[in-house]
């Protein structure tokens, strides 16, 4: 018999509304904070207005993206530290966006908890518009999921939508990729957002809590190390392909590294080739590499090893777009050039080495 004199409510089976609409409310400024032409509505309607025009667009083509932060989460979840995950969430997804050449115009996103602590709530989501003020585009809307029974514990998970635009005929890549062309590559701030199940891994064979000091580095805990978020290339990369015209490829060097995201924006009968010892491969890679003996054909194909990005540039430009990018505070080397590819040939082959 059920003895329940006034019966359950919501709050009783584990959601919360009224922490919620706290969080709602806490986030606002945060929100308003991105604002810009197209987008200067409120969060809290049923969905977020765009208007392209007012944007500045004559005849765009809409390019959209979506992505997460994998298990760099169970790192800052264990942490305790939220603040930064944000900007992994929306860097993930504008920089997918600028290497086809489109402006970000605005994200939301999906944050789903078993449940919600507005704190930590708090954190993630000012760091989602921290991410977006340095991307340019407008946080227009978004989601919390409170779901009792479907996360564990702390465990939270995180989901980023974001929508660019470009004006038609402006697409990358061109169709004037040729054998000759540089490749140039911008630095990375380390691990950014990919091989974190390996990275976990041998964290664990290391035996270090995350709250150590980083072996790798003298001002910061291993944690804060591990969770630096990812780079965001969006405005330095628009600003030289609007100035310079010479940009015709740009590849974001993500899950899968170097062998398999060049070939993505490069003809069938072309190939990359890649020096090593141009990157300045920053020491966390160097230290997980020798405490997992990770090799370094397999580094290569799961993290970025400090190149974040690189961009495909007509030979005779490479100097002036190498300055610029510098000017505008990219850390950008030569990397390698575009060679015809024979039938059998790799799509990426390497001289050199990683110096891990």
């Amino acid at each position: 018999m059920n003895n329940l004199k006034n019966g359950l409510s919501y709050r009783d089976a584990g959601v919360d509304i009224d922490a919620g609409n706290s969080l709602v409310e806490r986030i606002k400024p945060h929100v308003r904070a991105t604002r810009r032409s197209g987008a200067n509505g409120e969060i809290g309607g049923f969905g977020g207005l765009f208007d392209l025009k007012a944007a500045g667009f004559k005849d765009p083509i809409l390019v959209a993206a979506n992505d997460g932060v994998g298990t760099k989460l169970k790192i800052a979840i264990e942490a305790g530290r939220h603040k930064t995950v944000g900007i992994d969430l929306v860097a993930m997804c504008v920089n997918d966006l600028v290497v086809q050449g489109a402006e970000p115009l605005f994200f939301l996103d999906y944050f789903a908890t078993g449940k919600l602590d507005p704190d930590q709530g708090h954190d993630i989501v000012s760091g989602i518009a921290e991410g977006c003020i340095q991307a340019g585009c407008a946080l227009i809307g978004g989601e919390t999921a409170e779901m009792p029974g479907m996360y564990s514990g702390d465990d939270y998970d995180l989901a980023g939508f974001a929508v660019g635009a470009a004006e038609r005929g402006a697409l990358l890549p061109t169709t004037h990729v040729v054998a000759g062309d540089a490749i140039l590559g911008l630095a990375s701030n380390g691990l950014h957002s990919n091989g974190f199940s390996l990275v976990r891994r041998i964290i664990d064979i290391s035996g270090l809590d995350y709250d150590a000091a980083a072996p790798f580095s003298t001002e910061a805990t291993l944690a804060e190390s591990l969770l630096t978020p990812t780079r965001i290339y969006v405005k330095p990369l628009l600003q030289t392909i609007r100035e310079s015209g010479a940009i015709k490829a740009l590849a974001h060097i993500t899950g899968g590294g170097f062998p398999e995201n060049i070939p993505r924006v490069l003809p069938e009968e072309l190939a990359a080739h890649i020096d090593l010892d141009a990157i300045s491969t920053p020491p966390v890679f160097s230290w997980l590499s020798q405490v997992g003996g990770v090799a370094e054909a397999e580094m290569l194909r799961t993290f970025n090893c400090g190149i974040g990005m690189i961009a495909v540039v007509a030979k005779d430009k490479t100097s002036a777009v190498l300055e610029r990018l510098r000017d505008l505070g990219e850390d950008a080397v030569i990397l390698g050039h575009i060679t015809e590819k024979a039938r059998g040939d790799a799509a990426v082959s390497f001289n050199g080495s990683l110096s891990l």
